[in-house]
């Protein structure tokens, strides 16, 4: 009886279709803090003078008693001066907020924008989500690979380039696309980022957007939509209204 189960068992593994096309990766994101030399509790982390005044600026937004939520733009602020968040900034924030440090350990954990380990000054980050994946996003992530020399989640030794691979950055039309720092590059071809990243090496980076020559989201070619003037008020109404 086992072995015939054994045997049903072999067979409908065979026959099970594998959908997957990329390989499987887990998550680059650090979830639990280690201490190294570069990030820990003792390491000093302070606020410059200009980004004081902004952090002023950004909790002025907020009423009395609210201004915890603040955290995710001041965590931003301080990723930013530094290049990525390491934990004694993250001190530095509970500190301003006035909150325990593990109200800001659980925000900076949860969300994936927030780079736990040393980053690369660009820091390539690949959609491969369904639209991308269609459109060649598996192309783009490997041309990225070959031209750093890098996997997924790693950084360059140099420091100049980290690269990740993450879920729709929301510029679905202009798939496939990727993000450096703040800039988005669409329309990508592997070809395309292949001179992205080269331009980057070279320490001059090409203009941000389309590569396929359209404006924006604009359609590639002749407008299907909105190609008259829009009509008055009351068209289309029926005459008794």
């Amino acid at each position: 009886m086992l072995s015939s189960a054994k045997r049903l068992f072999a067979v409908a593994s065979r026959n099970v279709r594998n959908f997957q096309s990329s390989s499987s990766v887990l998550s680059d994101n650090l979830f639990v803090h280690r201490d190294t030399p570069e990030d820990n509790a003792s390491t000093p982390f302070e606020f410059t003078a200009e980004n004081k005044k902004r952090a002023d600026a950004i909790l002025s937004i907020y009423p009395e008693g609210h201004k915890r939520a603040a955290m995710i733009p001041l965590l931003d602020l301080a990723q930013r001066q530094h290049g990525w968040l390491p934990i004694s900034a993250m001190h530095k924030v509970a500190e301003i907020l006035d909150l325990p440090n593990m109200r800001v350990y659980e925000v900076a954990t949860f969300y994936t924008m927030f780079m736990r380990k040393p980053t690369g000054k660009y820091h390539i980050q690949v959609c491969t989500t369904t639209p991308c994946w269609l459109r060649g996003s598996d192309e783009v992530l490997e041309a990225c690979k070959k031209q750093i020399g890098i996997g997924v989640g790693e950084t360059s030794k140099d420091m100049k380039f980290t690269i990740s691979e993450v879920e729709c950055l929301g510029a679905c039309v202009n798939a496939p696309m990727m993000a450096v720092n703040d800039d988005y590059y669409e329309d990508l071809t592997a070809k395309d980022t292949e001179e992205i990243i080269q331009a980057l090496k070279n320490g001059k980076p090409t203009p941000a957007g389309p590569r396929n020559g359209r404006f924006a989201s604009e359609s590639h070619g002749q407008l299907t939509s909105l190609t008259e003037e829009p009509k008055g008020p009351g068209f289309g109404l029926q005459p008794g209204l």
